[in-house]
């Protein structure tokens, strides 16, 4: 089959970047509005048999929220389907809904679950993202083929002439990120070619209140390195921020996939005892002060990787050999 790359409207910009990577134009296609809120989108060029891609980062923002953006690719996602196209996959950057994974309360809802059924519905055959909050969550709400993208590696090869040759702990902010920040601690120190320490905080939530400021590791006199899938208010960071700081951290910078910054998440960025936040462009960062990000943030680059992801996938390559850091 013959490959396809389309990116609706509001993920133009990235998806010119994955096409530019990637070797190919974006595919043509319309999108219109009409007088009372509604939309349509369609391809404007055959996809019959051809191995579809749509490029859509599910983020909200002043003119689309989460929920527009996500009804816009399910239907363009339907409209691909309905012309006969051979395959079709949803390349999703950032994945709405995937924080609410299990129920916490009685009655909650899986709403992981539910934008899986969706986009089954719809028509994806596949669905490639980054980073999600729960990696089981997300490979067990869908019944089509789930690839999931990691970030891990470009961190590591951002954070490696940053730190020096002094002593590293790497820092989970809770108990749940443990995984996640070992993974990262490995690949860091197979690329230091030495041990990088190990740390986590306890965090509880209630109400929406996060508490809990217990330490277990050895931070003192070390770099810290805070690494988690998201920062949305900023909270868990800033408090694990001031945990390092206060048991001896000889400096502390923090990782993340996906920068919502919502809330008072400014004030994350501009606390002098964060050297440098470093996340990627699966949600710019147009919530805040271009100044501030220009001088404590690092944005990194993921078009390159869900390129060559969308390349595997189309000659039948391996993903597991690509996430390796």
């Amino acid at each position: 089959m013959d490959l396809s790359l389309f990116a609706l409207h509001a993920s133009r910009a990235y998806g010119e970047r994955v096409a530019g990577a990637l070797g190919v134009a974006l595919a043509r296609h319309e999108e219109r509005e009409f007088e009372d809120g509604e939309h349509k989108a369609r391809p404007s060029e055959s996809v019959r048999g051809r191995d579809v891609y749509v490029v859509h980062s599910l983020y909200g923002e002043a003119a689309q929220s989460v929920n527009d953006k996500l009804v816009r690719l399910l239907f363009f996602l339907g409209a691909v389907r309905d012309a006969a196209a051979g395959r079709v996959t949803a390349v999703v950057p950032y994945l709405c809904y995937a924080r609410k994974d299990r129920r916490s309360q009685p009655r909650d809802p899986l709403s992981t679950r539910y934008v899986a059924s969706l986009l089954e519905t719809a028509g994806a055959e596949c669905v490639v993202t980054l980073d999600v909050h729960n990696l089981a969550a997300y490979e067990n709400a869908f019944r089509i083929r789930a690839e999931h993208l990691e970030a891990r590696k470009l961190l590591v090869d951002d954070f490696v002439p940053r730190i020096g040759s002094g002593p590293v702990v790497v820092v989970s902010p809770d108990v749940g990120g443990v995984k996640r920040a070992e993974r990262f601690r490995e690949a860091l120190s197979r690329r230091l070619g030495r041990e990088a320490g190990s740390a986590f905080l306890e965090k509880y939530r209630s109400a929406g209140v996060v508490s809990g400021a217990a330490v277990v590791g050895d931070i003192e006199g070390r770099t810290a390195i805070i690494v988690d899938d998201l920062i949305s208010t900023g909270g868990t960071i800033a408090r694990a921020v001031a945990a390092c700081r206060s048991r001896g951290a000889r400096a502390v910078y923090a990782a993340a996939t996906h920068g919502i910054f919502v809330g008072d998440a400014a004030r994350l960025v501009g606390d002098p005892g964060l050297e440098r936040l470093v996340i990627t462009d699966t949600v710019p960062p147009f919530r805040l002060d271009p100044a501030l990000v220009r001088g404590k943030m690092t944005v990194l680059d993921t078009a390159p990787l869900f390129a060559e992801a969308i390349r595997r996938l189309h000659t039948g390559g391996s993903i597991t050999d690509l996430q390796e850091a």
